[in-house]
This record gives C-alpha cells, structure tokens and sequence, in this order.
C-alpha cells in the first residue's frame, strides 16, 4: 500500500519549487498525491470587504484556487502522479495541521518561503514551521 501523501500549495515561487523537486524526485513518491489549496478567509476579511460583495470575493477566491490546483495537477499527472484536489477556506496553518491529522495523512511535503525566518517567524510564525509542530505525521521540508 503507498503511503497517503498531503501536499498544500499556494501560489508562490516555494510552492512551484516543491511541485517540481516532486517531480524530480518521483521515484521517492507514492505515485498518488492529494494536493491541497487552503483560501485564507482573514485576509478577506483584513481587506474590509463589504458583507454584499463577499459572496463574489468568496467565488473569484475559489475559482483561483481551483485553477491553482489544476495547475499544479496537469505538471503532476503528465510526470505520472494522480491527485486528489482538496479546496479549503480558513486559516492555512490551522486548516493544513486539521486535514493532515484528521484524514490520516502518513506524510506532508510542504515548502517554506524564502524571506522568512528570523524575528518575522517568531513574531507571526510560518505556516510550514507551524504545520511542523502541530502535525502526527512526518514532514518533508523544502
């Protein structure tokens, strides 16, 4: 049996990078992947965006992570991986740890931005070094 893989992405240089080191590495990898997008409604929120237009934001919001998520399927599927696409709303540190635990996931292959570390993950915490203290299976860091 091949272990049950989690793999969030964003749109990001780091989540690209981590498709395609994937990718690379794909004799390592269970051959099916569940790729997750996780829309953070904070930020929806943050932008004070009226009560009237969040419905529209909410859709615009879901239809760019679909399409991230397909994105990042077609480079998987034509390397030979097969994905399930996972599309969340919430706070991806939180959400990202719950769907890992809570599915049973054996092991998550997250990628962490560049430009962090230092005073900024201490103050606000990055959501990879979040999820690597607050998942029960192991991580994969690149």
């Amino acid at each position: 049996m091949q272990p049950k893989i989690l793999v969030p992405v964003d749109d990001s240089t780091t989540a690209r990078r981590t498709i395609s080191t994937i990718i690379d590495l794909n004799d390592h990898f269970s051959r099916q992947l569940s790729l997750l997008h996780v829309i953070n409604q904070e930020q929806l929120a943050y932008r004070m965006i009226p009560d009237f237009q969040l419905d529209m934001v909410k859709e615009n919001a879901t239809r760019a992570g679909r399409a991230l998520l397909d994105q990042a399927e077609g480079r998987l599927r034509a390397a030979g991986f097969s994905c399930e696409l996972l599309l969340e709303f919430g706070d991806p540190r939180q959400k990202i740890s719950q769907i890992a635990n809570d599915q049973g996931f054996q092991l998550l292959v997250i990628g962490r931005h560049e430009g962090g570390g230092g005073l900024r993950d201490v103050l606000f915490g990055s959501v990879a070094n979040h999820v690597l203290h607050n998942v029960r299976c192991p991580v994969l860091l690149f």
